[in-house]
């Protein structure tokens, strides 16, 4: 594990398991709640990229969190990655407050023996502003420049460059550009 003496002091970081790597380089942690537990998972974030105040769950084996550089994630985002599964999330991304992204249900549900509702992989693209209170479901992916509108509930794709909002969320706009600063 490569969190700081400071970074471990600042937040809770629990690591249970065997073969699990977390490796933050030059990052900003601040009171972040980490719970790696399983076998072969892996965090990863990436340099200059600021969490503050959110939790990531990786729960159960070979799955994986990917936070690339030059990310900020806000106060009260749950970040939760569950049965083997992957969250991506590329360079330059602004997720604000209280974003939910789930890989899982949380619970199985079967259907005549059957598993209806196995846990997916959620890939977030480059440059992406995602605004307060939206949640991000599994299997999603959301294109590189998009902007996903406050109180939005991302249940598939969303295509690159591109405004969606609502519940569930639905594409508004096309070919847009955002900028983080005026």
């Amino acid at each position: 594990m490569s969190f700081s003496l400071i970074q471990r002091f600042r937040n809770k970081i629990k690591v249970d398991g065997a073969s699990n790597i977390a490796v933050a380089k030059s990052v900003k942690i601040v009171g972040c709640r980490i719970l790696v537990r399983g076998k072969n998972n892996r965090l990863t974030v990436d340099k200059n990229t600021r969490l503050r105040n959110i939790t990531i769950e990786i729960i159960g084996d070979n799955c994986s969190v990917k936070i690339g550089k030059d990310c900020m994630i806000g106060d009260a985002c749950y970040l939760s990655v569950k049965e083997g599964t992957h969250l991506i999330i590329g360079d330059d991304c602004g997720l604000s407050r209280n974003i939910k992204i789930m890989t899982s249900d949380g619970h199985p549900i079967f259907q005549n023996g059957k598993r209806i509702n196995k846990a997916r992989d959620i890939v977030l693209g480059s440059h992406i502003w995602i605004a307060d209170n939206v949640t991000i479901l599994k299997g999603c992916s959301i294109g590189n420049g998009c902007v996903v509108g406050i109180n939005s509930t991302v249940t598939k794709d969303v295509p690159a460059h591109c405004v969606c909002v609502g519940n569930p969320a639905r594409v508004v706009q096309n070919n847009i550009e955002w900028k983080d600063k005026f």
